[in-house]
């Protein structure tokens, strides 16, 4: 027997049929003997419905009454999950995050877990009750509703499974697992059996869409093993993949991994920006005037480049910002121009991070190479190139994404 939390997204649970769908797989689980909680989002598409229904409202509307509003999405699909299980004869009861009690941080709208007191759902699980919780929601010092922002209910599912000493947090979703990268650029891709946490947090927070990048922390901190699966499997079927699991990628340490490829996948992502600012002077505390206004302006920065000139005496700073923040960066910069003292400033809207991912990367030479070369064979100009020890990224032009993409999982053997 295990205790296990179910996490059933938004597409999961997008109608009644597809709730009783998740039911099903509910009731296998409790059928085998475990300990179940499951958490749930909202139907797909009423989230985005309540939001506009704020803004409609009132442009610049209350956080507070925001959260009050969109969390009541999950509210309804806990509720209909548990008629539903009682309906098969599932013991079930549904639960909103302050009842459990999940305890936020006050920030409305992108709240942080603080802490989960598991104690009444371990009690109620352990007597074959089945917990269904609204994700994406918990409770605010204020003792007003909170939510987590968009994709919360994954971080939601992961921290109850930290909470209740859970054996395992299953994600269901749309897709049967992690890919080496996306299938619908490299039809070849192939379904990862087993990713580390480290490996799962870089793909998630350099394109990858499987996970919210905030669950993989959670996931690492806490070490819950996660299990990435597809909602749409039939919830009869055999469980015929690794350890005794349906098809699906288990995150997991990496000490369980027992034949680690040097390359676990290759991610993208398209919502990226490139701002350049020439002829700086090159003096002690230039790149803390150019950098400082925008993290002032709470405005991500990721690759950065620095070119000094052959006379020493100016320099040119090349970095990205997402692409939603490009203007607002511009904007930004542009004001500082006289304080700053640079020539010119240039941007591009048109590029793409294109990143190689691995922990097997850290013990062998050469990765960065071949990823060089395999580009430049293509004719593909690298803009800006950043690096750890489990990755490579580097920035392109978007035209050529399709093509580096699949260069690149065919030269480091990705291939199915």
């Amino acid at each position: 027997m295990a205790r296990l939390v179910l996490k059933f997204g938004g597409t999961s649970v997008a109608n009644l049929d597809r709730i009783r769908n998740v039911a099903r797989h509910v009731k296998r689980e409790v059928d085998a003997g475990h300990q179940v909680a499951v958490v749930v989002s909202a139907m797909a598409g009423q989230t985005n419905m309540l939001v506009d229904l704020c803004r409609q409202a009132a442009p610049l509307h209350d956080a507070r009454e925001y959260d009050a509003v969109v969390a009541s999405g999950e509210q309804v699909t806990s509720g209909l999950l548990a008629i539903v299980l009682q309906e098969m004869g599932v013991n079930a009861r549904s639960w909103q995050g302050w009842q459990i009690p999940m305890r936020t941080d006050g920030a409305h709208g992108a709240a942080r877990i603080g802490e989960i007191d598991g104690e009444r759902l371990i009690e109620r699980i352990s007597q074959g009750q089945v917990a269904v919780i609204a994700g994406f929601q918990g409770v605010a010092p204020d003792n007003r509703i909170s939510t987590l922002g968009r994709g919360g209910s994954d971080t939601s599912a992961v921290a109850i499974a930290a909470a209740i000493k859970a054996d395992r947090c299953d994600i269901y979703t749309d897709v049967d697992g992690v890919y080496t990268t996306d299938p619908r650029i490299v039809p070849t891709a192939r379904r990862l059996d087993r990713v580390a946490f480290e490996e799962m947090l870089e793909m998630a927070s350099l394109g990858a869409k499987v996970l919210q990048v905030r669950s993989v922390e959670m996931a690492m901190v806490h070490g819950v093993r996660t299990f990435v699966r597809s909602s749409f499997d039939d919830p009869d079927a055999p469980q015929t993949g690794i350890g005794n699991l349906p098809p699906g990628t288990l995150i997991c340490d990496e000490d369980e991994i027992v034949e680690q490829q040097v390359v676990t996948g290759i991610a993208f992502a398209k919502d990226e920006a490139q701002i350049s600012i020439r002829n700086v002077a090159d003096k002690p505390g230039v790149a803390h005037a150019v950098f400082g206004p925008l993290a002032e302006a709470n405005i991500n920065v990721d690759m950065i480049v620095q070119n000094i000139s052959p006379d020493g005496k100016t320099t040119d700073i090349t970095f990205t910002v997402p692409e939603t923040e490009y203007d607002r960066a511009m904007k930004v910069l542009e004001e500082r121009r006289e304080s700053v003292g640079f020539g010119a400033i240039e941007g591009a809207r048109n590029v793409v991070k294109v990143s190689v991912i691995g922990i097997g990367m850290r013990s062998h030479a050469g990765i960065a190479a071949q990823c060089f070369r395999g580009l430049a064979e293509k004719g593909i100009n690298i803009r800006a190139i950043t690096t750890s020890e489990i990755k490579i990224s580097v920035l392109i032009d978007s035209a050529y994404t399709e093509l580096a993409v699949r260069t690149l999982h065919s030269l480091y053997g990705l291939d199915g």
